[in-house]
């Protein structure tokens, strides 16, 4: 017994916990919308997109927490000290979204394999998901990535969250346009601080802009053609 709660006390143990525990509680939540073979591939796409970002924070020698995960708003690692550099915070912040995106290109191949309506529908929320993510404004990963870009683009991001929310309306998009707010101000009122924390040479920049588009036209080709191969009707019963 002692030695069970010796390692239950160990901060790697305690991660691994807050983790797996928090994935089962989301699994469980979106069971109970959705069933639970669903819930599961879903929470599995979100662990994998979650995951690409804490190997290259790693990578670039950040100390950063294991992934956690909330029911409906999605999940994130805890970065527990701030990039040193825009092009530290790209390269983390596009490792999500490739990382995703593979995930949900296996999905694909396996739901074509299998003929599986379910897993054609788990492989559409991944497409969707990194595309969503893709959004040109803090607090989403193509913020993270475009500010080494160009840093003012993030007001592109504005209408492109304002015409989602008109065509599906969403307490977490209210809640993403109030994180995004402050840099949005900034962005208007040129209080950005160039300094050399965007300090990034022009070839660099460009790699990021064409892995960038080149993502974002990806995933929006496969979102579309895959959710036209869905059928019409409840798939996750």
């Amino acid at each position: 017994m002692k030695l069970l709660l010796l390692l239950l006390s160990g901060a790697k143990l305690g991660k691994l916990l807050t983790t797996g525990g928090t994935m089962l509680l989301s699994v469980a939540a979106y069971a109970l919308v959705y069933g639970w073979r669903y819930a599961l591939g879903f929470v599995a796409l979100l662990f994998c997109h979650e995951m690409g970002h804490y190997v290259a924070a790693r990578q670039r020698g950040m100390n950063v927490g294991a992934p956690t995960f909330i029911p409906f708003v999605g999940a994130w690692i805890e970065l527990k000290e701030m990039p040193h550099d825009a092009e530290t915070e790209a390269y983390v912040g596009m490792a999500g979204p490739l990382a995703g995106t593979l995930a949900a290109v296996a999905c694909y191949f396996w739901a074509r394999w299998q003929d599986s309506e379910l897993l054609l529908a788990i492989s559409y929320a991944g497409f969707f998901l990194n595309l969503f993510n893709l959004i040109p404004l803090h607090p989403f990963d193509g913020g993270r990535i475009t500010a080494v870009i160009l840093q003012r683009v993030w007001l592109i991001g504005v209408p492109v969250l304002v015409g989602l929310f008109v065509w599906r309306p969403s307490p977490i998009l209210i809640l993403m346009a109030l994180l995004a707010a402050p840099h949005v101000w900034q962005s208007v009122t040129g209080r950005i601080n160039p300094g050399s924390y965007y300090q990034v040479a022009g070839a660099r920049r460009l790699e990021y802009a064409v892995l960038y588009l080149g993502l974002l036209a990806y995933l929006a080709m496969m979102s579309f053609q895959v959710h036209e191969m869905l059928p019409r009707r409840e798939l996750f019963e």
